[in-house]
């Protein structure tokens, strides 16, 4: 039986995610630190295992991998979990910055640690959930784009590292996607804006992107590591141009 792990796996991509493992065989493990949603989440579907834990505490990681259960191998650990908290470089005080990258950042090295000896036992993969502004800087997001630039960065460390010990390591940087979040803070003028900006013209969905987790954590990806995947619509290869120019 293979198993996985994902954080933040009580909605969005990590709910996404924790479904099509199951539907590829895996025994998951959902691991989130607001219990009533996730156990909203993990009612009904058959192979999981929910646990409630703030990845940004290493006291609560370490109760997290007690509770999970994976003396025999890990195969797929995805880390997910995370906070989006805009807002400009003169309004961002150290509270809103550590807020961030506690759980962006820390919380992925944490949890990676934390299982490093289970991956080892498992000859697993470890795909780390950046963004699309991670790659390119954007406005209101100087925590949020640091934390996620500092997710890549640490992929590529997981992987020199890790490799020799058959443990791969890859990063995925959704562009905009279409969550219940988006779109209840996304306006008709940012939807419309952020449209005209990707080449595919749209926003890409939860399952998308969870194709694409699944697919670096596969044995279909066993020669793949250190490698960060845009899975964007295009965002990112269109860089700075104006879509107007574009025609």
């Amino acid at each position: 039986m293979r198993r996985a792990l994902v954080t933040g796996a009580a909605r969005g991509i990590g709910l996404a995610t924790t479904r099509l493992f199951l539907e590829e065989g895996y025994r998951v493990v959902m691991v989130d630190r607001d219990a009533p949603a996730l156990a909203e989440a993990a009612d009904g579907l058959a192979g999981v295992v929910p646990v409630v834990a703030d990845v940004s505490i290493p006291a609560e990681v370490a109760r997290m991998v007690e509770e999970a259960g994976l003396s025999d191998g890990l195969h797929a650990l995805v880390n997910n979990a995370g906070v989006a908290d805009f807002g400009p470089i003169e309004a961002t005080d150290f509270t809103r910055w550590r807020r961030v990258m506690e759980t962006n950042l820390d919380g992925v090295f944490l949890v990676s640690q934390a299982l490093t000896p289970a991956l080892r036992a498992g000859r697993g993969a470890i795909v780390n959930i950046a963004s699309i502004s991670g790659l390119r800087a954007s406005t209101l997001r100087v925590a949020y784009g640091t934390s996620k630039a500092g997710v890549i960065q640490l992929t590529q460390q997981q992987a020199v590292e890790l490799g020799e010990h058959g443990v791969r390591a890859n990063c995925v940087c959704p562009g905009p996607v279409r969550t219940k979040l988006a779109m209840a803070v996304h306006t008709q003028d940012i939807i419309d804006a952020y449209h005209d900006a990707i080449p595919l013209n749209r926003y890409g969905s939860e399952r998308e992107i969870a194709e694409a987790i699944a697919f670096l954590c596969s044995e279909r990806a066993s020669y793949i590591t250190g490698q960060v995947l845009a899975v964007d619509g295009g965002f990112e290869a269109a860089g700075v141009g104006l879509p107007a120019l574009r025609r």
